[in-house]
């Protein structure tokens, strides 16, 4: 009998081995994993001990470096030369953030399912076939040429790749364990893959195709009336409305008649994703008149997704020609939002249109060449080799590009194969990473400009603020000279006429210094008013979060940095108060059922505030998507041909000020609906919603219970490693833009001055991995709205009760 269990002891301890050791599935193999020796028990992190040194002898070091670490987990670098400081920079951030570097590298390069598998290879496909590997070799030649960006990258490489080169499997980042791989050797182009997946995020879509659907049904007056290339009910440009154009214009090209081209009319185009409301951000600074420091105070909120960790990494680096704290990405040396001891600078989206999509006409099946200004022009081919785990043989494709850009092939059912040729910022050679070099090293005003017109891509609304005393933003980027809403429809990729025309000088793009209102901002809204004689977009952020912002710094008075702190926090909801006493007035013409009626009373007695226990803010925020699709999902909704909705300001104007117009009739009904009609259908839709959804009116809803907003671990699988659940207000037309999944990845507030006092906080923590206390350390403080002094050392020695442990580093 003992002979026959242990018999079958072993024959099922073999079984384990192998079902452990091999993939099932999705489910990777957990044998090493799970191992003792090896997996996720190895990956446990104690806090460092008040005073603990530890001395680190590193390949590559010129000289010695110190880092010391404050109690958040931040590190605070000094070094002796530029190479080792980027060189610490790089060697730290992979220490708490390698496996984040990793994927994130592989997303943008198209490399992903060498480890996810088949999951993920339309994702891979969609970057091959968007040039994204492309535009980063393109740069990477350019700022591997130029001697600072060189010693920057290099340096930053090499930090990489000594810290990956002391790791032994039992050391690995838990997600490399868990997925069955190893970190690869860190290359200077991978820096590149990673700005050009931050230039996708933020410039990265277009709604040509959807608006050209719509030109197609409908035709030119309608897309006139309903998509109008300037707010119509209420705007508060970044730029404020009457500074003057100090410049004399470059020639631009006219519309003209029929600049739509009928053959480009002659599809039903595929769905675009549309950029979803809440990747935005806020921006701005206050001048000394309104300070009470008597020195400019600056703001800045990234509104990004919400992930674990965090999309930024903190970090102060000092060198002898520098000394500047706040957050980097990982994976790209230098700080990109943050201060020195003379200036601070922050960024927000402007959302550009550089993103453009031209119909192009083959030859033939070749695909050899293309007709473009009368003629067959050449195409080139690039190969796309994407290797799949679990698959033997790789997929290959041959990547076909025109002068406009990568081509895509989509199939129409009426009319056979649609390419589609995108020309875009992505691909535009330059060396964007110099501006945030020169930024980090700027001592005024004139250094700010300097280094704002080496910028490339996503073009962003730099603010900015000095010591000197000064305030200002610019709407910066390279932006292409276009005529006015060349880009708003599909391109023709025969006509030469589409193609873009050069770029806005740099010195005229939209800017503003010492306002006299005493105060710059932005909100992701309307660059300009329509007196700017260039165009960037026709189509921005709605204006609520501007306009907030913009009421509020124009009342405010010896202003400091928690007016500027709660200013980040504000749950006022302007959109509500623009739009709900309109409404609540058509409600109360109309019997309601006494569910119903209990809804409109906490409607009429909200303060407008989405407060997370706020459940007015769950039925109005319910309400006005329900609205939004009673009014048009019956002209507007076709999967065939997918189309662009309204504006959100073009449905409030017909609500205030056109009321009898015939949109608010379905016209998939024999009825004839009124805007009272479809103002209460879409009430009663919200509220009905909400039950189904929760129950009976009750505290489950309430704001942050609805909202439910989650901050999930980027492998989006691993539950485990996501944040708790949280209570917070906000929405994506709110100040404080917390969504479901968006929101303020970064609150920081400096006040300038002789020393610098900086306070800042992101939803997480600065390490990666699960298993250190450094993980969601800073995630209840940026909850409740709360931010963290940035500790700002001007030497390694300098005592402060936040120090906690320091590494020397020292060249082997």
């Amino acid at each position: 009998m003992k002979f026959v269990k242990a018999v079958l002891s072993v024959i099922v301890a073999i079984g384990l081995v192998y079902a452990l050791n091999r993939p099932w599935g999705k489910v990777p193999a957990l044998g090493s994993f799970l191992s003792p020796f090896t997996g996720f028990w190895q990956n446990g992190e104690k806090l460092a001990a008040p005073g603990e040194e530890v001395v680190l002898k590193l390949d590559s070091l010129k000289d010695e470096v110190t880092i010391r670490f404050d109690d958040t987990g931040v590190p605070h670098i000094f070094a002796k030369n530029d190479f080792d400081l980027f060189y610490v920079q790089g060697y730290i951030t992979a220490k708490d953030r390698l496996w984040q570097m990793d994927i994130q590298t592989r997303a943008a390069s198209g490399r992903l399912s060498e480890v996810l598998g088949p999951a993920t290879f339309e994702l891979d496909q969609k970057s091959r076939r968007l040039g994204m590997a492309y535009g980063a070799e393109v740069n990477v030649k350019i700022a591997l040429s130029d001697p600072k960006s060189r010693e920057a990258l290099l340096g930053y490489s090499a930090g990489v790749n000594a810290y990956i080169s002391q790791l032994s499997p039992k050391d690995y980042p838990v997600e490399f364990k868990l997925l069955g791989y190893k970190p690869e050797p860190w290359k200077p182009i991978n820096t590149m893959y990673m700005l050009e997946q931050m230039t996708l995020t933020l410039a990265g879509r277009s709604n040509n195709l959807n608006m050209s659907n719509i030109l197609k049904k409908y035709g030119s007056e309608v897309v006139k009336d309903l998509f109008p290339d300037y707010p119509m009910l209420q705007e508060s440009p970044i730029i404020p409305v009457g500074t003057p154009w100090n410049f004399t214009p470059v020639s631009i090209p006219e519309n003209k008649p029929g600049d739509v081209k009928d053959t480009v009319l002659t599809n039903e185009y595929p769905k675009e994703e549309p950029k979803p409301e809440g990747i935005g951000s806020n921006n701005w600074a206050v001048g000394p008149g309104k300070s009470k420091t008597g020195y400019p105070i600056l703001a800045n909120d990234p509104h990004l997704e919400l992930t674990l960790p965090s999309i930024w990494y903190q970090v102060q680096l000092h060198s002898p020609d520098m000394n500047v704290y706040g957050v980097s990405l990982p994976g790209i040396p230098s700080v990109i939002i943050g201060f020195n001891q003379n200036i601070a600078w922050g960024v927000t989206n402007v959302d550009a249109d550089v993103f453009d999509q031209y119909k192009i006409t083959f030859k033939d099946t070749t695909q050899n060449s293309y007709w473009y200004d009368n003629q067959w022009k050449p195409t080139r081919k690039r190969e796309e080799i994407i290797y799949i785990k679990g698959q033997r043989e790789p997929f290959r494709e041959n990547v076909i590009y025109t002068h406009h850009g990568p081509v895509t092939a989509y199939t129409d059912d009426s009319n056979g194969t649609l390419n589609l040729a995108t020309k875009w910022i992505g691909h535009e050679p330059g060396n964007s990473f110099l501006t945030f070099y020169d930024l980090n090293k700027a001592k005024n005003y004139e250094d700010y400009r300097n280094a704002l017109a080496k910028y490339v891509g996503p073009a962003q609304n730099f603010v900015f603020a000095d010591n000197g005393k000064n305030i200002a933003i610019t709407v910066n980027g390279k932006l292409p000279l276009k005529r006015k809403e060349q880009g708003k429809f599909l391109l023709d990729g025969t006509n030469p006429d589409d193609d873009w025309k050069g770029w806005i000088p740099a010195e005229q793009n939209p800017f503003v210094k010492n306002p006299p209102r005493g105060f710059v901002s932005s909100a992701n809204q309307s660059s300009t008013d329509p007196t700017y004689p260039y165009y960037i977009n026709w189509m921005f952020a709605p204006s609520e979060r501007g306009i907030r912002i913009n009421e509020r710094l124009e009342k405010m008075t010896s202003a400091n940095a928690d007016s500027l702190r709660a200013l980040q926090n504000d749950n006022f909801n302007v959109l509500a108060r623009t739009i709900l006493p309109k409404l609540l007035a058509i409600l109360q013409t109309t019997p309601l059922n006494a569910t119903y009626k209990a809804a409109q009373q906490v409607l009429t007695d909200w303060n407008y505030q989405n407060s997370p226990g706020a459940i007015a803010a769950s039925i109005f925020e319910e309400w006005m998507p329900a609205l939004k699709s009673a009014v048009w999902d019956d002209e507007f909704d076709s999967p065939k041909a997918p189309m662009a909705y309204p504006s959100r300001d073009r449905l409030l104007y017909m609500i205030l000020k056109q009321p009898d117009e015939k949109w608010f009739d379905n016209v998939k009904t024999p009825k004839k609906e009124t805007l009272s009609d479809v103002t209460v259908a879409s009430f009663k839709t919200a509220v009905d919603t909400l039950i189904a959804r929760h129950g009976a009116m009750s505290p489950s809803w309430q704001w942050s219970e609805v909202k439910n907003t989650e901050i999930r671990h980027l492998s989006r699988s691993l539950k485990a490693f996501n944040a708790p659940h949280l209570q917070v207000g906000g929405g994506s037309s709110i100040v404080n833009a917390i969504t479901k999944k968006n929101g303020p990845s970064w609150r920081m507030v400096v006040e300038l001055g002789p020393t610098p006092k900086a306070y800042g906080i992101y939803p997480g923590g600065q390490s990666g991995n699960p298993g250190s206390p450094y993980y969601l350390n800073l995630l209840e403080k940026w909850e409740k709205g709360e931010l963290n002094e940035l500790i700002y050392l001007s030497s390694p020695d300098q005592q402060n009760q936040h120090l906690t442990s320091r590494i020397t580093l020292k060249k082997k």
